[in-house]
């Protein structure tokens, strides 16, 4: 899932660069080992018991990253219940639509798609809240909108198999609901609410929609996918510590143009581990998607 709100605070008065972006670097792999890791569960798991590991052994590294801020309990505190709900609610669902779209298309192209966020947060921000688009950020959006369509072309004209165009349609939903999900992480954020409360909630909540899944058939799983699934977990949450951290030792702007070293990274393990060579659509519209994420994307605190 693509919906991914960090921590993004400062934490340590000394800023050292090259270790910012080497953190930054490894929470990318840590985010597409995520992404191998759903993938390699593929249809054996249910998706509510994925969502529920992903979310509940996230947990663990992410209180004792608190703990260690001297942010636990008491970080945890909000006076804004609904609007995390609200939050709550998008992101979850978008994490559903993100590991289907994982195991319905290869690697890199669901992890390319996910890239669409930011040019629809741009749009949801100039409707929503009334933000003024620069020149820059419009051109961002086109170019991403131009990679959208075509990226996918191919699947509304039925030149993909079935599932292939249902994961190039539950891509583009995950790319939305990120988006509204980062609306409302601004909002929270403007109201005064804390980065490791949202952060913290967001995983409860999750945990318990995916736990809410139970009813409907999840499975035992063996020694390897129990492996699988605490992977799943412990990489989304060890890749949202790493990216936290290392924006406390270097700027966003610095920062910016490793984000999109996980497509890369997805294109190289999706060889590794499924044999998933990208298609001409990805080829064409990889560039003109991620350029448009990165001139489209907003501006993180320093």
């Amino acid at each position: 899932m693509t919906a991914r709100s960090s921590l993004e605070a400062p934490l340590h008065p000394v800023r050292n660069e090259r270790l910012g972006i080497a953190l930054r670097v490894l929470s990318t792999l840590a985010f597409a080992m995520m992404g191998v890791c759903v993938k390699a569960l593929g249809d054996a798991v249910p998706l509510g018991q994925v969502v529920f590991f992903r979310s509940a052994v996230a947990l663990l590294p992410l209180i004792a990253f608190l703990w260690w801020r001297g942010e636990w309990p008491r970080g945890l505190a909000t006076s804004r219940p609904m609007g995390h709900v609200g939050r709550c609610l998008m992101g979850a669902v978008a994490m559903f639509t993100s590991f289907a779209t994982i195991r319905l298309l290869p690697l890199a192209e669901a992890t390319m798609l996910a890239y669409l966020a930011p040019v629809m947060l741009a749009l949801l921000g100039w409707a929503l809240l009334g933000e003024r688009p620069s020149a820059g950020r419009i051109g961002g959006v086109v170019l991403g909108l131009a990679g959208a369509a075509a990226f996918c072309l191919p699947a509304f004209a039925g030149a993909l198999p079935d599932t292939g165009a249902l994961g190039v349609v539950l891509g583009l939903v995950t790319a939305a609901l990120t988006a509204g999900a980062l609306i409302q992480v601004r909002r929270l954020t403007l109201l005064g609410e804390g980065a490791g409360a949202i952060a913290f909630w967001f995983a409860v909540v999750s945990a318990l929609i995916g736990l809410a899944t139970l009813p409907w058939g999840w499975v035992w799983p063996g020694p390897a996918t129990l492996l699988l699934l605490i992977g799943t977990g412990l990489a989304g949450g060890i890749a949202h510590i790493l990216m936290t951290l290392s924006f406390s030792h270097a700027d966003a702007s610095a920062l910016a143009p490793f984000e999109y070293l996980s497509v890369l990274w997805a294109v190289a393990l999706g060889f590794a581990f499924f044999a998933e060579l990208p298609g001409l659509a990805f080829l064409l519209a990889g560039p003109l998607i991620l350029t448009g994420a990165f001139i489209a994307r907003p501006a993180k605190p320093k």
